[in-house]
């Protein structure tokens, strides 16, 4: 029997980000993580959870996918909602991998949001991997794993997030040198700042000197640079307030 998971929350919402945005979306958000990036919106997520049996996760995730899987506009081979295991950091509770392998036996299109710090290897070929490349400004640029970089197949995806000229820099240095854009989807996530209730003392701070970049200058800089990325914002961000949990 599967040992449980700590968990901090289950809900569905839409997919805020990556190329799978707008879409309808059930993100299990794991407790706990081993890096403390100047920018992280979920620092909540570090400690605070419950322990839940993989039959009970999968339980809840089937009762909030119900109206989707049995709504007279669902698609062939087009299975809404989606589900997202996010955190914290997933990767850091083992008992994540036989879950989002329960997940794609189960015929959900499954996603998961990594750090990049964490060997992604064992994630179930099925599973799309979103995976960063921490940038200098989150603090946490030595973090970095990047064998992981052998394991990406075209159905992955790649993420920086941007809140420095030098952020951007280091992120096309990254693209030439490893040739990641013929490997899968790139993103450059603006950081959203953030809000009062969003910030805590735990957290990194910006590495002094860094030079900020607003949205409009990432955006005018892909175009410019005639970068093969995809700029991407936090849809939710705009559409809920930016603290709000479980949205």
């Amino acid at each position: 029997m599967s040992a449980p998971l700590v968990v901090n929350e289950i809900y569905l919402s839409l997919q805020g980000e990556s190329t799978f945005a707008g879409l309808p979306c059930i993100f299990i958000r794991l407790t706990a993580c081993d890096l403390r990036c100047s920018y992280c919106d979920t620092a909540y997520a570090f400690t605070e959870g419950k322990k839940q049996t993989l039959a009970a996760i999968l339980a809840e995730v089937k009762r909030q996918a119900a109206p989707f899987l049995n709504s007279k506009f669902n698609i062939q081979n087009s299975k809404l909602p989606l589900v997202e295991l996010t955190g914290g950091e997933p990767l850091l509770q083992k008992n994540s991998l036989p879950l989002m392998t329960s997940l794609c036996d189960d015929g959900f299109t499954v996603l998961l949001e990594t750090s990049g710090a964490h060997d992604i290897s064992k994630v179930d070929p099925r599973v799309h991997r979103i995976m960063d490349l921490k940038c200098p400004a989150s603090g946490e640029v030595a973090r970095n794993r990047f064998e992981n970089i052998a394991h990406l197949k075209a159905t992955d995806e790649i993420k920086f997030v941007i809140g420095t000229q030098e952020d951007y820099d280091w992120a096309k240095q990254q693209i030439a040198a490893h040739q990641l854009a013929a490997i899968c989807p790139l993103l450059f996530s603006w950081v959203h700042p953030l809000t009062s209730e969003q910030q805590s003392k735990v957290l990194k701070p910006v590495p002094a000197g860094l030079t900020p970049i607003t949205r409009q200058q990432l955006a005018e800089s892909i175009i410019a640079d005639a970068l093969p990325v995809r700029f991407q914002i936090q849809q939710h961000k705009i559409i809920w307030p930016p603290e709000q949990r479980g949205v």
